[in-house]
């Protein structure tokens, strides 16, 4: 039987924040393969995003709150084996698809697992943690996203769209993963992980989420009106406007005292924009089918 303490560090419930470059790519596929779709959404958001979650977890061992997790328990060997054998089941369905994906996954769970292991560690360097995460979890996701939901070998993921939402997604990750570390300064500077946002400052963390998000906002304008119409570009910020009130709002508190830059605040901006983003492109999903 395995433990309440090893599932709650799995945090299948936090992989809806992860969902959002998935739902994109599935907006963006002329013609899913809907069989595809729904395997790969469950090997990486049932399976890979929970073993992943669930790995870091065992290294990190946080005492403090993390993603998903307000007061984590403590964990022992049985996570590391149960993320493991999650791991393996979610690699061995890819094959489902194609040996392709298989491949791309394979390699982002490699990733994933130098970020945390205390061997590597990337996580504890902040300019190198940041483009692993802001890469792979970016553009790397939405290419096997893509992959996957159509089938694609490797040369027909190749074209201009795909490679320009792709660097989007990374665009926008570039952006908004430091506000996820804004409040975990205290933790991360005990286990000597210098994050970027530890480098940035609280305050510098929101100033850089303004100013790269800015672009990615404006890349994601002219990639609607490039591919679609003025109408739809516009209709982007629209979705977007419960996110940009909330983080503002966030903001002005934060100036007056850093300490509202905690946990809940930090789950609520990740829960409002992702929400947003999977409204947006659900509704680009219908729009163009």
């Amino acid at each position: 039987m395995i433990k309440k303490s090893t599932l709650q560090h799995l945090r299948i419930p936090f992989s809806i924040f992860l969902m959002p470059f998935f739902c994109f790519a599935a907006s963006q596929s002329s013609q899913p393969n809907m069989f595809y779709l729904f395997i790969s959404f469950v090997i990486i958001h049932i399976f890979f995003n929970p073993a992943s979650n669930g790995f870091n977890s065992y290294y990190d061992k946080d005492e403090e709150s993390i993603g998903g997790l307000e007061n984590p328990p403590p964990v022992d060997q049985e996570l590391l084996y149960v993320s493991l054998f999650v791991d393996l089941v979610g690699h061995l369905l890819c094959f489902i698809i194609n040996w392709q994906f298989a491949l791309m996954l394979f390699i982002i769970g490699l990733m994933s697992k130098a970020y945390s292991h205390p061997a590597i560690r990337l996580k504890k360097y902040p300019i190198i943690g940041l483009l692993t995460v802001v890469f792979f979890q970016g553009a790397w996701t939405y290419l096997m996203s893509m992959l996957a939901i159509n089938g694609f070998s490797f040369g027909e993921l190749i074209t201009e769209k795909t490679l320009f939402a792709a660097g989007l997604c990374s665009l926008l990750l570039l952006g908004s993963y430091p506000m996820t570390q804004v409040y975990q300064h205290g933790e991360d500077g005990r286990r000597g992980d210098h994050t970027i946002s530890r480098m940035l400052g609280i305050k510098g963390t929101f100033y850089w989420t303004i100013s790269v998000f800015s672009l990615g906002t404006a890349g994601f304008i002219l990639y609607f009106f490039y591919y679609y119409s003025l109408t739809i570009a516009l209709i982007f910020p629209v979705f977007m406007t419960p996110t940009l009130v909330y983080f503002l709002l966030w903001f002005l508190r934060v100036l007056k005292d850093e300490k509202a830059a905690d946990y809940k605040s930090t789950m609520n901006l990740n829960k409002i924009s992702s929400v947003s983003f999977i409204l947006l492109f659900t509704f680009l999903y219908f729009y163009s089918h």
